[in-house]
Order: structure tokens, then C-alpha cells, then sequence
């Protein structure tokens, strides 16, 4: 499972020109699933998530989490975060968990982080235009 954390002021999804979601303040995630995925890693990964120390504190310091600041999350989902350039210019996505088990996967993610953290998301498998403008910038890679 890889989760592309960002921080932002705010982050929006649209799909056909109809905006699905919008948060303020928190974090946008871009969230991919490999065939080795299952509850268990989405256990451990919403755990980093809701816990990663990276909004900052009273003295600028990044030392508080999504917990801290009360902020709340958009997730979208995104295979491309397995795409395989070691070959060629063509991306290969073999290694992407695709169909209706990484949807059920998606939907588990966002329950159990919503459990936590207010949680909006896009719409798996959709043509989705994401917006968001990112504090900092700060962008981390998470991957179990």
C-alpha cells in the first residue's frame, strides 16, 4: 500500500464537472493497493496517517498531527502510485491491485480513517480533476 500525504489549506474532487468533495485544512491522500494488501496493512497505515507529525506547532515547528489540528482528510484513490517506468517510457501498472477488491480495500481505508478524522473522498475508478493547493509544500511518500 503506498499513500502520497499532503498537507493543504484545502483540496477538492471533481467528476463531470460536479463537485464530489471538498475539504479545508488537513490532508489530501492519494492512496494505491498492491496484491499484498489486506485489512491488516490498512490497519497500520491509517495508524501512520491520523499519527504523522507534520502540520507545525506554535513554534513552526512540524510537531503536531491531523489529530492535533482537527483537520479532516480527502482520499482518492490512484493506481498510478504502482506504475513501473524501469522498462521503457511506458508505464506498467502490474503491480497496481485493480478491480473490485481494491475498491472494497479503498472503502475499508476511509471507514476506519473516518472513524478517527472527518473523511471525504473521490469516486474509485472515475475520471476525477483533483485541486488542492498544498501548505509548505509538504508531500511525503508512506508505504507498508
Amino acid at each position: 500500500m503506498r499513500v502520497l500525504v499532503q498537507r493543504c489549506s484545502n483540496a477538492k474532487c471533481v467528476v463531470n464537472g460536479k463537485n464530489i468533495s471538498e475539504i479545508d485544512n488537513g490532508l489530501m491522500l492519494l492512496v494505491g493497493f498492491t496484491d499484498t494488501d489486506n485489512k491488516d496493512t490498512i490497519l497500520k497505515m491509517v495508524n501512520k496517517v491520523i499519527n504523522l507529525r507534520i502540520f507545525p506547532d506554535s513554534n513552526g515547528v512540524m510537531n503536531l498531527s491531523i489529530l492535533d489540528t482537527k483537520g479532516s482528510i480527502l482520499s482518492i484513490s490512484q493506481f498510478t502510485l504502482y506504475a513501473d517506468t524501469s522498462k521503457g517510457n511506458r508505464p506498467s501498472y502490474i503491480k497496481a491491485m485493480g478491480g473490485e477488491k481494491a475498491k472494497l480495500l479503498y472503502e475499508y481505508f476511509n471507514k476506519v480513517l473516518n472513524g478517527y478524522v472527518p473523511t471525504k473522498s473521490g469516486v474509485f475508478g472515475a475520471d476525477m480533476s483533483i485541486t488542492l493547493t498544498n501548505m509548505g509544500p509538504t508531500t511525503i511518500m508512506l508505504e507498508r
